[in-house]
Order: structure tokens, then sequence, then C-alpha cells
């Protein structure tokens, strides 16, 4: 028998079994979803999103299709209708996290305004939206928040304090570092990011993340109980599920279950929505009543003074702000279009903005640093997607790692010998801040860098007098349109300060949403 207050994982059943097994396969899933010397990634977090409920519905509301990296979270949502809202109890990582980090924290009075049927209200909006094709589940999704915040900041600072400390300790040890450096190969061959990038929204991200651990102040699993989207969703899909729990209310001689329960036991009845079938109730009950079986469907009445799950004004009060969140997000600066630039395979902007779920995975695994999150250029509905800026990084030649990993065919999957013929913009000179034209010095660096084999940047000489009067010859650098793929790596090595002399501005015709 486990006391009251102890740690819950002191007490081991099969719920927590499979909840540590999954968190070890997500990080396990996390680190390799990374550069490691390799041109391929052969398995990646975004099995994860593939099998999210939540990101499936979405994307097939949002795309109006299904495909078929879709079908894990496809059956995800078949054994849900038919054994209950186990994902939150036995799979997602974030409420494994909560559990371990949270567990001993003492709980205040609830949030009331958070409390009931809030977490409706912001899944059938998030629902609704995607209907009215403006995919935002990415935003509130449990697995993308957590992924946002390791990625962003989490990882980047743990593989900054690794090598930091590594350097002192060497300092340290001095002629016996020989006798570690294995071990320090090994952190950087398998388990340390190969760089540390703090991204745009690192904090925010990251933050977002600590609020979620810090509403377990007011009440367990506060999150999955109250905001979690893709758990009101599994909530839902498990109302009928065969999967039930028996007795169906407290047992006045004990209401024992109240106490333990994490999200189910708010009243005296027992919710099967709200239920995560972790099972503590029966591992726990001191009269061996509580258990889980197959007991076949019973609809719930009012006689047995259980609500509806969700009342008609909850329902379409959702549709309606869907549309007009819908509209909201949509919304664009046209200033910011032309400097537009997304990865590498994204040839129409409509069907990228309805796949991308903003995992940021691309983003970790750009080899040369060209993509980061974006929060303005494609207006609110664009946060946390994926964009290029050139003068921090270039798209590599070489490279296709992105569309690797994406989960839901956002950045296509594309052979290399395909992915070096995307065009992911052009490139354009300003003849107003280039050397060759304003000083009249040679400036080739853009040209030499150029990996295109036949040369989309090539030199054209003239012969002109300089500001001093001499006669100079003069190699002129001019953008050949048709063979330029925008891979960024000339406004990324322009030696000029600041403002590069050449540019990548948006070329692929994008659908308007």
């Amino acid at each position: 028998m486990v006391r009251k207050g102890s740690i819950g994982f002191m007490k081991i059943t099969w719920s927590r079994i499979s909840q540590l097994i999954f968190l070890i396969l997500f990080l396990y899933l996390f680190v390799t979803t990374e550069y490691r010397g390799k041109d391929e990634i052969s398995v990646a977090i975004n099995s994860f999103f593939r099998a999210n409920p939540l990101v499936v519905i979405s994307y097939i509301l949002a795309e109006k299709a299904i495909v078929g990296l879709l079908i894990p979270g496809i059956l995800m949502i078949l054994f849900t209708v038919l054994l209950g809202r186990f994902f939150c109890g036995w799979i997602c990582p974030l409420g494994t996290i909560i559990d371990l980090i949270t567990n001993k924290i003492r709980k205040r009075v609830p949030i009331r305004f958070i409390k009931g049927r809030f977490k409706y209200y912001l899944l059938i909006p998030l629902l609704s939206a995607a209907l009215f094709n403006v995919n935002l589940a990415g935003i509130l999704d449990p697995i993308a928040i957590l992924v946002r915040a390791l990625t962003f900041f989490l990882y980047p600072l743990l593989g900054y304090t690794v090598r930091a400390g590594w350097v002192g300790f060497y300092d340290l040890i001095g002629e016996k570092s020989d006798y570690v450096r294995p071990l320090y190969s090994f952190l950087k061959d398998y388990i340390l990011p190969f760089r540390e990038t703090l991204y745009p929204l690192a904090f925010i991200s990251f933050a977002f993340f600590l609020f979620i651990l810090f509403l377990e102040r007011y009440e367990r699993r506060n999150w999955c109980r109250n905001l979690c989207p893709l758990g009101a969703l599994l909530g839902l899909l498990s109302r009928y599920s065969l999967f039930r729990r028996l007795p169906g209310k407290l047992c006045h001689d004990c209401e024992g279950c109240k106490d333990i329960c994490p999200t189910s036991f708010d009243q005296e009845l027992f919710q099967k929505e709200e239920c995560i079938l972790c099972m503590e109730c029966e591992s726990k009950c001191r009269f061996k009543r509580a258990n889980f079986s197959l007991r076949g469907f019973k609809r719930t009445t009012k006689k047995n003074n259980t609500v509806p799950v969700l009342e008609r004004r909850v329902f379409v009060g959702g549709l309606l702000s869907g549309f007009f969140v819908s509209r909201l997000f949509t919304f664009k600066s046209p200033s910011e279009q032309e400097r537009l630039l997304r990865p590498p395979g994204v040839t129409d902007e409509s069907v990228f903005l309805k796949k991308c779920v903003r995992c940021g995975e691309c983003m970790k695994v750009c080899l040369k640093n060209a993509l980061y999150p974006d929060y303005s250029r494609a207006g609110l509905y664009g946060l946390f997607m994926p964009v290029m800026i050139p003068r921090l990084g270039y798209c590599e030649y070489n490279c296709s790692l992105c569309g690797q990993v994406c989960p839901t065919g956002a950045i296509p999957n594309q052979a290399l010998e395909e992915k070096k013929k995307s065009i992911i913009g052009l490139a354009a000179f300003d003849r107003n801040h280039c050397l060759p034209y304003v000083k009249k010095i040679n400036c080739i660096v853009c040209e030499e860098h150029c990996p295109i084999p036949e040369k989309a940047i090539r030199l054209e000489s003239v012969v002109e007098k300089d500001y001093a009067g001499r006669t100079v010859t003069l190699k002129r650098p001019y953008i050949v349109d048709e063979l330029c793929t925008g891979c960024g790596i000339c406004e990324y090595v322009c030696p000029l300060e600041g403002k590069a002399a050449v540019e990548v501005y948006s070329k692929t015709k994008r659908k308007k949403i």
C-alpha cells in the first residue's frame, strides 16, 4: 500500500511502466533526429506526430484529404474509440514529465475560470478554423509544445553547457584529459546537438512549457484536465468506449478514489471522457473494488446525473469562433511577403500552411542554420513555422534532411537530385550596395560560393575608370535567373556588414488562402 502523498511512481503499475518506456522512446527519437554525419535520418520524432489524433484530424479538415503518413494517427483514433483515453495515461510524454516533475507540489484551490468546458473552447475553434482552411492545431498541441521547448531552448542550452563545462574540466585535469576524451566523443557523436543555436521565440516556447508545469500548483494534471485540446479530443472519442471502470461512482464508505484520480473524479461520479486509464484507483483501492474491463456499450443519461460533454452553446460558439479566428490569423503584412522563404520543395504556400504542425524539427536538422521559427513574415498564421533567413544561414546544396523529418509532408521528402532543383526564391543584386558597382573594386565571393554546377552567379568583365581616374578591369556579378534556386549562400557569404549586396526574394507563386 502506498501512503497518501507519496510519489506516484513508487508503486509501479503497467501504465507507469508504459509512460516511462514511451518517454525514453520519445527522448531517444528526439536526440536521433539530429545531424550525425549522415545524409539520411532513418528514425525520427515525427512518429509521435503521425500518431497524434489532433494532428491527423486537423490535417484532414484543413487539407480535405487523407495521406498514408497519417495512418498511425487514424489507428490511434480507432483504439481510443474502443478503449478510451489511454494515450494521455500511457503514452503522452508531456503528461509523463508533468507527473515526474510536479508530483510533490502542494495543490492550491483550482482556478475556476479554466474549469469544466474550457478545453472545449480551445478544441472546437481549432477544428473549426481547420475546416476553414487554417490549421492552428500545432500551436496548442502538447507534443508540439514539448518538442519546441526542447528544440529551441533546452537542447541547445544542454549542448552549450556541456561543451563549456568540458573545456573547464579539461583545463582542470590538464594532461589527464586523454583518459576522459572518449566520453566526450561519445556525447558529441550521439547525445549533444551538432550546434548550439538559440532560436527566436525560444524563451516564449520554454515559458509556455513552464506555464504548463506551473498550473500543477493549483490542480493535478491541470493542463490535461482543463486546457489540452488533444485531451479534449481524446475525451470526445472515448465517450462511448467499451473499456469501463466499475464502480461508476465513489463508494460512500471510502471515497478514496477522489484523492487518487488525477483527472476523473471531480464530483461523486466517474467521468469516462476524463479518465486517462492510469488505473491508480485500481492499484490503490483498499477494498479491491475498482477494476477496468471490457463491459460493452452503455449510454450515460440524465438519470445518473451526468451532463453532456458538449453543450450546444459550446459547440456553436466554438464553430463561430473558429471562423473569426481563421480570418484573423490569415491577415498578413504585404511588406513581409517578398522575403518569405520556405524550405526547399514547398511550392504552394496555402498547402504548406495547412500541413505544417510547427514542430521545429526541420530547423533542428538544418545543416547550415538557415531555418528559423517565424513570428512576423507570414502573419499570426505563420507563428513557429519555418522560414529561411539567408543572412543567418543558407540551404546546403547536398542536404535534404528537412524533408526527411517533416511529419506531415509539409516539406516534401525529395530525393537529393530533385531537391537540388527546388526553387526557394530568386537572388537579386543591389547595385547601389555591391562593391564592384559602387566602389569600383573587385569582389567575387558570391560567384565562388554558388553551388550550382553551371553557376547561377556569373561575372562579366567591364573596363571603367575608378574614382582616382585609373583604368580598371572590373568583374561584375549578375544572376542567371533560370539557374538560381535561391539557396541563399550568396547572401550569407557577402562580405559587407549588415545588409548584403545580394538578397534572396520569394519567387515561388503561392496561392492565396
